[in-house]
């Protein structure tokens, strides 16, 4: 909440004639309170009416704020999350910034203090760093996942690589530093970019990485060039500076990275494919071939969309009868197909699987077991707030890939999280909100324009996985609550925007979606009344939503953990949840 006073000396002609006394009272961004006023020099009653002015500015405060902050005699003291060794200790947010509400009654004080966290099993991060760009592969042993090493104090050297690897998807081996950054301001590697890993066919490991250094241009030295590195047992690596090759003369210098290395059995040679920059093309896909995989030629560009600054961290895979392109920037993934290796790759009309604004990023693919994965991470945010958008590397995130009739793609939870959620538990409306009607499992949501209709299941466990049908009508919004209280204001909403098209998060309480851009969302097209498959995976305050094994969001919802409700809701609408269903890990 922001108040704000102001006292302004009108004047004219130099002549001080009066004093002119505005006040507003603005909270969570929407405008609660305004006067404005102005007083004449000599009015007997000035003194009276300023008195009642800061008078009327106390009582706005109050109002604005009544049931959204706890007073300091009940309000929680920050706590930490028990999130294992591979975690971030993390405060929970001011409630200043995240508006929440007095338990309605004692138990529900009871059920907060019973909230635990969990270590981090689904989305993993490394103890004290952050997952930046991942470069997956598989092999005999498992899903090697080798990502970029980032902390909140980086030096002049970063970003060294290092590696998680699974067989399920949900336990993790946090095998540790693989590649370490250059130790000379000389090296061209002192700080590491995303590249590859690959098994060639003597069983060989190879990885391919951007060679980076902030220095260099100062000297005249390109910033980016591509660098090797060998291993006999992918544990033990070498390093091997003489294949190291910088841009062709018609491409940037700065910008020359993220090789991407694979066995093209048609051509009977390696492809490597960097994201760069050609002087008349702007971003593209470069291409390389190789016997070797230690002399490289340059071919013509894979993919040149002339749109993008660059296309960062290509992906390509074969999947069915199409070949598909992945690439990032703008803090967005996206992706281009075609029916051969050679292109034309085309982007389809709607080529964004999850998100914008951070919230999945640089994501690269690999087989494993017969699933396609497609391995990113989710932004970490500069302080634990609903608002706001994610800040580059945060923790590993992993889609499983679907293919659709017409040959475009979508996205799902990994299947192999259905072997780690297999407890049951009975979902159970504890209070409701606004008009909500039950019958044979279904919950009738109704809700005129400006009101909201909410079932509150109570606490939400750390761990679970949710499971629903959902429908709702045409211009209206639905989706899952966040919060504790009496009010909507106490709740903020993932939402299923029909109005739209899109699904969205911005931290906003239920009563004002309506109101508000989407800032950090996926579109969706949403048709009245038809019924959408919907899951929400969630691990402590990381929820990703899937759609129709469709489209997701993946979001941090800070204001669904340490004790919060979960529930549904909607808004400028009726909507319709069936067969809503709850599963949670095993205690383990």
């Amino acid at each position: 909440m922001e108040i704000k006073l102001r006292l302004r000396n009108d004047t004219h002609e130099r002549k001080s004639t009066g004093i002119s006394m505005a006040f507003f009272v603005r909270e969570s961004g929407y405008l609660a309170g305004f006067c404005d006023h102005e007083y004449k020099l000599g009015d007997s009653e000035m003194k009276k009416r300023v008195f009642f002015l800061l008078s009327a500015i106390c009582f706005a405060a109050v109002t604005a704020c009544a049931g959204k902050e706890p007073s300091p005699e009940t309000k929680e003291p920050d706590t930490v999350w028990d999130s294992g060794k591979n975690s971030h200790e993390t405060p929970v947010p001011d409630a200043a910034d995240e508006p929440a509400s007095e338990p309605a009654d004692e138990s529900e004080a009871e059920t907060v203090e019973q909230y635990e966290s969990v270590p981090y099993r689904i989305y993993p991060v490394s103890e004290n760093a952050w997952v930046g760009d991942v470069m997956p592969m598989a092999d005999e042993n498992g899903l090697q996942l080798y990502y970029l090493y980032d902390t909140d104090h980086n030096g002049a050297g970063y970003h060294p690589i290092y590696k998680f690897s699974t067989t399920n998807l949900y336990e993790y081996s946090d095998d540790g530093l693989a590649i370490p950054f250059g130790d000379s301001m000389d090296d061209p590697d002192l700080a590491i970019g995303t590249g590859s890993v690959l098994k060639d066919r003597d069983g060989r490991y190879h990885c391919f990485y951007t060679g980076h250094n902030d220095t260099f241009p100062e000297a005249g030295k390109d910033k980016e060039c591509v660098m090797h590195a060998v291993s006999e047992d992918n544990v033990n690596w070498t390093k091997i500076p003489e294949d190291t090759f910088y841009a062709a003369e018609n491409y940037s210098g700065d910008d020359f990275r993220d090789p991407f290395v694979f066995w093209n059995e048609e051509e009977q040679c390696y492809w490597m494919l960097i994201a760069a920059r050609e002087d008349s093309l702007g971003g593209v896909v470069a291409r390389y071939t190789s016997t070797d995989l230690s002399a490289w030629t340059l071919c013509d560009p894979l993919y040149a969309p002339e749109t993008l600054y660059m296309l960062e961290c290509p992906d390509l895979f074969r999947m069915g009868d199409y070949y598909y392109l992945f690439y990032s920037w703008e803090r967005v993934t996206f992706y281009a197909m075609s029916n051969s290796i050679y292109g034309p790759f085309v982007a389809p009309p709607d080529n964004v699987l999850d998100g914008t604004g951070f919230c999945f990023y640089a994501a690269k693919t690999a087989e494993f077991e017969g699933h396609r994965y497609l391995c990113g991470w989710i932004g970490r945010k500069p302080e634990p707030k609903d608002t706001g958008y994610y800040d580059w590397a945060g923790s590993l995130l992993i889609h499983e890939l679907v293919q659709k009739e017409d040959g475009t793609l979508g996205v799902r939870e990994p299947s192999g999280l259905q072997d780690y959620f297999v407890t049951e538990k009975t979902p159970v409306v504890k209070k409701t909100l606004g008009e909500v009607q039950e019958k044979d499992g279904a919950y009738l949501l109704s809700a005129a324009a400006d009101e909201v209709a909410l079932a509150d299941f109570g606490m939400r466990v750390p761990s679970m996985l949710l499971e629903c049908t959902v429908s709702l009508g045409e211009e209206g919004y639905a989706g899952f609550a966040f919060g504790m209280g009496d009010e909507y204001g106490t709740y903020t909403g993932l939402v299923l925007d029909a109005k739209n098209n899109s699904v969205h998060f911005e931290g906003c309480v239920l009563s004002r979606i309506a109101y508000v851009e989407p800032m950090i969302e996926t579109s969706f097209n949403f048709e009245p009344d038809k019924e959408y498959h919907v899951k929400l995976v969630m691990e402590n305050e990381i929820v990703i939503l899937y759609i129709d094994d469709t489209k997701a969001l993946s979001n941090r919802i800070y204001k669904s953990v340490d004790g919060a409700h979960w529930g549904i809701f909607s808004s400028n609408t009726e909507a319709v949840f069936r067969d809503i269903s709850i599963r949670i890990p095993s205690a383990r």
